[in-house]
């Protein structure tokens, strides 16, 4: 039987249409016979730990089986790496899914959330979709200021994001500030403490929040295993709550939300050291190396605390721009991003890749500049 035709197509609710879709780093080239060396996402150049792969490639025989919607034994495993209380974990399909999670659970229409002039577009994104306001926190000299976010805060404030190190700039605040942040806040508002990039950073006087959230009854961290350990393709990450957030997460989280193949590459990734050292290792020698050669031909780089760094171009009306170095060096085979869409016109943000990939890079750039 033909259904009746409709008068109208089914509508999105409000807002939804006027959301601005996420935009990935490039990783193809515009010549399709370049194959071109991806710094644009921030991925670990090493690869994953081999563990972790050969753990994943076994994964293939059980592909007919679902997943522990549990995640006891990645659970376990890092309930026993961080000292923390297993019953306060939360995983997703990436943190990306903690955010959306969280926003879904505590955002009503009209009310909003709070985040940094720059940060990263998926708290935007999924508060957005729960018919909430985001109001952005002016961020001088690219960095998180905690007065600025608390001038934000009203009685239709639920939850405040930031990350530490900041993406897309990779700047840091310390303990002190994080502590003052939470204290400003009211208890019912939720600060979300994004450590995505937080095992590269070395700086005195900073952490990655969890110390805090030991005992605070508002913050949430999380964490991802997609850029320290190389796991991107597999989408974990993981949140640490108070018990009465994690409980209410779970009540909307999909059942088999990670995979058994990456649940099982997760815990594999975590034990080997090796893997995470030599990973450090890298970005604390090629990230000040591309900083001083970069400030050595004229372009000023924003000191970073995680494995990118983040590039000032000249705002001149000549062709030594953002968008035309990105162009320039994409022609020679290198993908970095452009931040066009996170307010910064002016700015490239690169990985740190391996020592030929810098070298590359610095070369290139310095040809650029000299037009």
């Amino acid at each position: 039987m033909t259904p009746p035709a409709s008068k109208t197509a089914p509508r999105a609710k409000s807002g939804i249409l006027d959301i601005q879709a996420y935009v990935p780093g490039k990783s193809k080239a515009a010549d399709p016979t370049l194959v071109p060396v991806k710094l644009s996402s921030n991925e670990n150049i090493l690869g994953c730990s081999p563990a972790a792969l050969a753990v994943y490639q076994a994964g293939a025989d059980h592909l007919n089986r679902y997943p522990d919607s549990t995640n006891a034994d990645l659970r376990q495993a890092i309930a026993d790496r961080y000292r923390l209380e297993p019953e306060r974990l939360v995983f997703g399909c990436g943190s990306d899914e903690i955010f959306a999670l969280l926003n879904q659970v505590y955002l009503e229409p009209g009310d909003n959330i709070v985040m940094g002039q720059y940060g990263f577009t998926a708290y935007a994104i999924g508060a957005r979709a729960c018919q909430a306001q985001v109001r952005y926190a002016d961020e001088p000299q690219l960095r998180t200021h905690v007065d600025n976010m608390l001038a934000l805060v009203d009685e239709r404030t639920r939850i405040v994001f930031f990350a530490n190190p900041s993406n897309p700039t990779g700047t840091i605040i310390d303990d002190a500030e994080v502590a003052r942040l939470h204290a400003g806040l009211p208890g019912d508002v939720i600060l979300v403490i994004d450590g995505a990039y937080a095992e590269f950073c070395t700086e005195r006087g900073f952490s990655d929040g969890l110390d805090l959230a030991r005992t605070a009854g508002n913050i949430v961290v999380t964490r991802t295993f997609s850029k320290l350990h190389g796991l991107e393709g597999l989408r974990v990450g993981w949140g640490y709550c108070p018990e009465p957030v994690a409980a209410a997460v779970d009540r909307i989280r999909l059942p088999f939300n990670v995979n058994i193949p990456a649940q099982e590459a997760a815990i594999a990734a975590l034990a080997d050291q090796d893997f995470q050292e030599r990973s450090l290792q890298l970005v604390q020698t090629w990230r000040p190396w591309l900083i001083q050669q970069l400030g050595g031909i004229g372009l000023e780089v924003i000191p970073s605390h995680a494995n990118f760094v983040l590039v000032a171009f000249p705002q001149a009306p000549d062709r030594r721009t953002a968008a035309a170095a990105e162009a320039y060096l994409a022609e020679r085979g290198w993908l970095v991003r452009g931040l066009k869409n996170y307010g910064l016109p002016d700015h490239l943000r690169v990985t740190i890749g391996l020592e030929q990939h810098m070298r590359a890079v610095a070369e290139a750039l310095a040809a650029f500049m000299k037009g």
